[in-house]
């Protein structure tokens, strides 16, 4: 396992990635809808990680929620898992709360998010790239 990524709410997405620019080197960036999170992802690829921008595409986003509650800042930590579903399973033999199932994420991943409360108050995502054809 290592760090996939490190996701930001923000309330617009291209002014953040405005700001990450005057201060990144960014070899590559993609942008995605997720209709199903409900959140435009913004994903700048550095040398050796990534950095992802959320913003909320509607009011009942969790996004939109998280952004009223806390405001801009970390939302979550991703983790690259290569068996998510032995990782999802390990994890909860080992008491883990989970935020909802395995679902379709951005560029096609599974994924399923850690309960913070869980992670000592960190929302952690786990996440599997899908099989190369």
């Amino acid at each position: 396992m290592r760090v996939d990524h490190i996701a930001i709410a923000v309330n617009n997405a291209e002014t953040a990635l405005g700001n990450y620019k005057k201060i990144l080197r960014i070899d590559k960036i993609e942008t995605e809808s997720v209709p199903n999170e409900k959140v435009k992802v913004v994903m700048m690829n550095l040398q050796d990680t990534r950095i992802e921008l959320l913003e909320p595409t509607s009011d009942d986003s969790p996004i939109s929620k998280f952004l009223k509650d806390r405001g801009e800042g970390i939302h979550h930590i991703a983790i690259t898992a290569d068996e998510i579903e032995t990782d999802v399973n390990l994890a909860k033999d080992n008491g883990m709360r989970f935020l909802g199932e395995l679902r379709t994420g951005s560029y096609g991943r599974k994924i399923t998010f850690i309960h913070p409360k869980s992670l000592n108050g960190v929302l952690v995502e786990f996440c599997q790239a899908p099989p190369t054809q």
